[in-house]
């Protein structure tokens, strides 16, 4: 199987392994999958972060008011009544105005807080230099153990507009964020390798040849978007040695050279005739007039 190092980028996202018989179209829509999957899986750790801090989200004619807004135009969180954790309640007002401040117990919210790192660890860019790979499978079973906690938390279910429902139920709408920039179409994913996009109607053997213990780097990009930059020939943790190298080096030779200097042929007792003008006592004469 050809190992290939995905990036965006410069940064490291995951391992993929497929032969060389695979078509490009199926390991890009595969990619493709995989990248946006653990967008998906960052972006819910992220709002379970902010629940079990504050609660469930507001409605959304509520996000952003202030308490005596909120009474002057009789609104009412209804939603919010309905969806208890499970365990109590503990109030942490958000500052933010977007949840409604009854946080969960401690307790409960360890559950979630456990259960956001083991998800985030399971999808980590970290798994690239462990040599350990993520598919689509890893991104769906964090994605279950992130709804189990969700479920164990709040028995009875979390509003519509709740983000992290949305966003389990694939309902989510990224328009006008930060986040609609990141993920990448199935159908405009695009692969480059050494200067070359990996074109779809072919087989990764037709690019990589038939060695199937091959290991590459390939950037994934949008298409369209031209030949990303190419991967520097030497790494920046090798150039950082290389470097801390040729400075050991240059100190070396300056001690060297210190070592080596002959200004002390300049002293009395390195002057070869000495001796000869002590005897004909010639030494301490001084030239010039008195």
């Amino acid at each position: 199987m050809v190992k290939i190092h995905i990036k965006r980028g410069d940064d490291s996202q995951f391992l993929y392994e497929a032969s060389i018989d695979t078509e490009m179209s199926l390991i890009l829509k595969d990619c493709a999958t995989i990248f946006n999957g653990r967008l998906k899986v960052d972006r819910i750790c992220g709002e379970m972060e902010e629940l079990a801090k504050h609660g469930v989200s507001l409605p959304p004619n509520m996000q952003g008011l202030t308490d005596e807004q909120v009474e002057e135009l009789k609104l009412k969180d209804e939603w919010g009544e309905k969806c208890q954790p499970s365990g109590g309640v503990k109030f942490a007002k958000d500052k933010i105005g977007c949840r409604n401040g009854q946080a969960p117990t401690p307790k409960m919210a360890e559950v979630l807080t456990k259960t956001i790192k083991e998800a985030k660890d399971m999808i980590s860019k970290k798994k690239v230099t462990a040599d350990e790979q993520v598919t689509q499978k890893t991104v769906q079973d964090a994605l279950d153990i992130l709804r189990g906690a969700v479920t164990i938390v709040y028995p009875m279910g979390l509003p519509p507009y709740e983000p992290i429902k949305m966003e389990f139920e694939n309902t989510e709408d990224l328009s006008g964020k930060q986040a609609s920039l990141e993920v990448i179409d199935i159908d405009q994913a695009s692969l480059w390798w050494a200067g070359k996009e990996l074109l779809p109607h072919k087989k990764l053997g037709d690019f990589v040849g038939k060695n199937e213990k091959t290991k590459i780097v390939a950037k994934l990009q949008k298409r369209g978007q031209g030949a990303p930059a190419r991967e520097p020939v030497v790494s920046q943790e090798d150039q950082k040695h290389m470097m801390a190298y040729y400075y050991k080096k240059q100190e070396e030779f300056k001690k060297l050279e210190s070592d080596a200097d002959d200004s002390y042929l300049d002293a009395a007792w390195a002057d070869n005739g000495q001796l000869k003008r002590q005897f004909q006592g010639l030494n301490n004469i001084k030239w010039g007039p008195r």
